[in-house]
């Protein structure tokens, strides 16, 4: 039998209907409610952030990367320029996948790892959203014609002219103007980033690096609106950047090359100073490198064969080669004798060929084992007689005789504007006693007498050292800049006049140094013949391996770079001095006559005219510089 079919409620689903009715209003008006409380949260209370955020995703601060200064010699030739460069810049935010861009990149243009490797360095360096990063530098016809060939495969990357670093005479001042290069990790850590946005390279070595505030300039910079995509829209504002300051420096291009043509292949340094205002003239370490190697980057395998070279190119011998000054220090050490008092112009001293300590055996040999006989102190500089200079700095001590000579400025840094100098070494007993824990030993005294022993100077502290002599005590920095943006450096430390109790021992010690060059007896005597002007000189040959007792040099058994180093100084016109020479040459055994021509040719170059006559104003003892 069926069962009844039961009748509907309608009652009942009435109101089952309303209460769901009811519950999704409810969640419906909740939501609603959660919705407007976010939106007056973010259009009211957080309104200002909002709008900033909004704006960055929208506006975007490009910066503009200043020109750098240019560099100078006295007499305008340009020795660090600015030229126009086809630079590739990537834009991450624009790239997508920028490792799959870089990969396209390197097999488009056939590079190798290492310089897909860099790609990822570069783009690791810290940088604000949308500012493009460049990669590589001065490309080529054919590589930019690659690029835009393959742009739908290249996202973010483009072709930007920019301005880059230029040496135009190469090798002739790398070592004095320096260089530029890429800025690296541990530098971008340290900069401040807002002043190098934009900026790829800073000054490494030498001016560019002393001088790279002034150089850089400020940055400039654009503000462009961009869309969904980053392409730029449309720029809002535009800010020019600061150029860098232009520098003039001391250096004569002319002078340079003459004192690298004196110098020829050989391995050594020519220094050159006006010593009224410690000018650089000329300042030629060799061998040299180029500079332009640097700007775009140079690669491991040429940075190793620079930095692995046995002549190594990249040491700058003038500011950092540290030598025994051998008996070029002897003037110096007269000028300590006489003002001490204890010797006088015709003090003498007989020299047998050798010099005993009282109660000691050993023989201190002079450089002519023959011996000189009866010398005074003008025989003594002009011979170089070992013998007379050993019984002077016995008779000084080492005490006096290390205060005199950092009178001279040896044993410490002496430039003005040159932060790679070393400081060399003046050694004193306090210095043995703290470094060596020993005491000083009276023949130590007597080597240093002679610019042996544990002395070492740079070639640029000989040249100081020498200058004082020329201009009696009055102390001029070394410095390389004359202008920075047509303003003269000032010399925060000026060092003390060297003031003698005697005045006429500068002339005294001058007669000896010119007896060096023009007495029939001086042993440079060839290097100043037919001179139109007097020359001031003393030469020096230093051991750069120790000799044992009773053994002579000789030079055949002697390996090449184990020979003695050559070294000479000197300043002229000697009654009115107007340059200051110093030479060294890395191995070239003798002083007088290796080293001496190159000085002499120096000084020729600068005193005479084109016809080989003497210039106008060192005639008549005017001190103005002919190249001023």
């Amino acid at each position: 039998m069926p069962q009844p079919i039961p009748l509907k409620d309608h009652e009942k689903e009435k109101h089952l209907v309303n209460r769901r009715l009811l519950v999704c209003a409810g969640l419906t008006l909740g939501l609603v409610a959660v919705l407007v409380g976010r939106l007056y949260v973010l259009q009211v209370l957080q309104h200002d952030q909002q709008s900033a955020v909004s704006e960055n995703n929208r506006v975007h601060v490009l910066p503009i990367a200043p020109e750098r200064g240019l560099i100078y010699d006295r007499n305008g030739v340009v020795l660090a320029d600015n030229k126009p460069s086809f630079n590739l810049t990537m834009t991450r935010e624009r790239a997508g996948d920028s490792a799959r861009v870089l990969d396209a990149l390197a097999q488009i243009l056939g590079l190798g790892e290492e310089d897909r490797v860099q790609f990822d360095k570069d783009l690791r360096r810290g940088r604000k959203p949308f500012e493009p990063v460049t990669l590589m530098v001065g490309l080529s016809e054919e590589q930019i014609a690659l690029i835009a060939v393959n742009q739908f495969r290249l996202p973010g990357l483009e072709v930007q002219a920019q301005f880059i670093r230029e040496y135009p005479l190469n090798e002739h001042f790398a070592h004095s103007v320096g260089y530029v290069g890429r800025i690296n990790e541990k530098e971008a850590k340290s900069l401040d980033a807002t002043e190098y946005r934009g900026t790829q390279s800073i000054g490494k070595t030498g001016i560019e690096r002393f001088y790279e505030r002034e150089l850089h300039g400020q940055v400039g910079y654009e503000e462009v609106e961009t869309n969904a995509q980053g392409r730029v829209m449309r720029v809002l504002r535009h800010q020019d950047p600061t150029p860098g300051k232009d520098i003039i420096l001391t250096l004569d291009a002319h002078l340079q090359q003459a004192a690298e043509k004196a110098l020829g292949d050989r391995r050594g340094s020519v220094v050159a100073l006006d010593p009224a205002s410690g000018d650089v003239l000329a300042m030629v370490s060799k061998p040299s490198f180029d500079p332009n190697l640097f700007v775009k980057g140079i690669s491991f395998k040429q940075y190793a064969a620079l930095r692995d070279s046995i002549d190594r190119p990249l040491f700058n011998r003038v500011l950092r080669g540290l030598y025994a000054p051998g008996s070029t220090v002897k003037p110096e050490v007269a000028i300590a004798g006489l003002d001490s008092g204890v010797i006088t112009p015709a003090s003498r001293v007989f020299d047998p060929g050798y010099y005993e300590l009282p109660n000691y055996a050993h023989k201190y040999r002079n450089w002519n084992r023959s011996g000189d006989g009866w010398v005074d102190m003008y025989s003594a500089i002009m011979r170089s007689n070992d013998t007379y200079f050993y019984d002077l700095a016995h008779k000084l001590g080492i005490d006096r005789l290390h205060d005199y000579m950092a009178e001279f400025g040896l044993g410490q840094k002496v430039s003005l504007d040159m932060f790679e100098e070393a400081a060399g070494l003046m050694p004193s007993a306090q210095w043995k006693r703290a470094t060596r824990r020993q005491a000083w030993f009276p023949g130590e005294t007597l080597i240093l007498g002679i610019g042996q022993g544990y002395m070492q100077v740079t070639p640029l502290q000989l040249a100081q050292a020498t200058s004082l002599l020329a201009s009696k005590g009055v102390w001029h920095r070394p410095h390389l800049a004359m202008t920075v943006a047509g303003e003269q450096p000032v010399d925060p430390h000026p060092m003390p006049d060297i003031v003698l109790r005697d005045k006429r021992a500068w002339d005294q010690v001058s007669q000896g140094m010119q007896m060096v060059m023009h007495d029939p007896r001086g042993i440079a005597r060839a290097s100043a013949a037919g001179a139109q002007y007097r020359i001031a000189g003393k030469s020096g040959t230093a051991q750069v391996v120790a000799i044992r007792q009773g053994e002579r040099y000789n030079r055949n058994k002697t390996l090449e770079r184990h020979r003695d180093n050559a070294l000479f100084v000197g300043f002229a016109p000697a009654d009115h001095p107007s340059i200051v020479v110093a030479v060294m040459i890395e191995n070239g055994e003798a002083g007088g006559r290796v080293a001496g021509p190159v000085v002499r040719e120096v000084m020729d170059a600068y005193l005479l005219d084109e016809q080989g006559h003497l210039k106008a104003q060192y005639a008549g003892g005017d001190h103005t510089s002919p190249h001023s």
